[in-house]
C-alpha cells in the first residue's frame, strides 16, 4: 500500500519498476490499497502527476508473503519514502489490532491516550510507528498529547474498532496547516 502523506505536495503518480500503477493522481492522504508485487528489490518512483519529474526514487527490497505500507511523507522540499511492515495476522476473538504512525513533519513527539485516561501509544515521533496493540472491539475516544504531558494537542473523533480488524491511526497535516493540511488523524483499515 502506498499513501501520499506530504501535506504540501501536489498530486503524484506512483511507478513500480517504471510502470505507472495509479489511474488517477494520488492526492494528499489518498492511497493505492494493497498492490501485489514481485518480491526482491523494486524501484519505486513518485512523480509529479502527469509528468516525468521524479520527486522520490528509491530501491526497496520486499520479502515474499509480507505486507507493507509505504508513505511518501515530509514537506515537498524534503520528500522521502518511509516503509513499514504490516502484520495482518488475525487478532484474537473480540479484539482489534491498532497501531499509530506519526506523519506530521512539524509536530513534536506525541502520546496517544484514551480520552482523559491511560496512554496507549507512548512517545511516537515523526516517521515512527508504534507496534500493533490488541484492543477490545468497541468505540474509543482517543486524544493526542504532547509526549510525556497531559497537554492535549488533538482530540480525535470517536473511532469504532471491529473484532478481527487491523487499523492504522495516522497523524497527518501540520501544526500550521489550514484546510486539508490542518493537523488531524485518519484511520486506515489494513484488512
Amino acid at each position: 500500500m502506498v499513501v501520499h502523506a506530504s501535506p504540501d505536495a501536489p498530486g503524484v503518480d506512483l511507478l513500480i519498476d517504471n510502470e505507472k500503477v495509479n489511474a488517477a493522481a494520488l492526492t494528499f492522504f489518498n492511497g493505492t490499497g494493497y498492490l501485489e508485487i514481485t518480491s526482491g528489490v523494486r524501484n519505486i518512483k513518485v512523480n509529479a502527476a502527469g509528468t516525468s519529474t521524479t520527486v522520490i526514487n528509491a530501491d526497496i527490497e520486499f520479502t515474499s508473503n509480507m505486507n507493507y505500507s509505504l508513505f511518501a511523507c515530509n514537506l515537498l522540499n524534503n520528500l522521502e519514502a518511509v516503509l513499514y511492515e504490516d502484520n495482518v495476522s488475525a487478532p484474537a476473538s473480540g479484539k482489534a489490532h491498532v497501531r499509530f504512525i506519526h506523519m506530521s513533519p512539524d509536530a513534536p513527539a506525541v502520546d496517544i491516550a484514551l480520552d482523559g485516561s491511560d496512554v496507549v501509544f507512548p512517545n511516537v515521533a515523526f516517521k515512527q510507528s508504534s507496534s500493533l496493540t490488541p484492543l477490545d472491539a468497541g468505540t474509543y475516544d482517543l486524544e493526542v498529547r504532547v509526549a510525556g504531558t497531559q497537554t492535549v494537542a488533538l482530540d480525535l473523533d470517536p473511532i469504532t474498532l471491529e473484532s478481527g480488524k487491523i487499523y492504522t491511526v495516522v497523524a497527518r497535516g501540520t501544526l500550521s496547516g489550514t484546510g486539508d493540511q490542518t493537523l488531524t488523524a485518519s484511520i486506515i483499515a489494513n484488512n
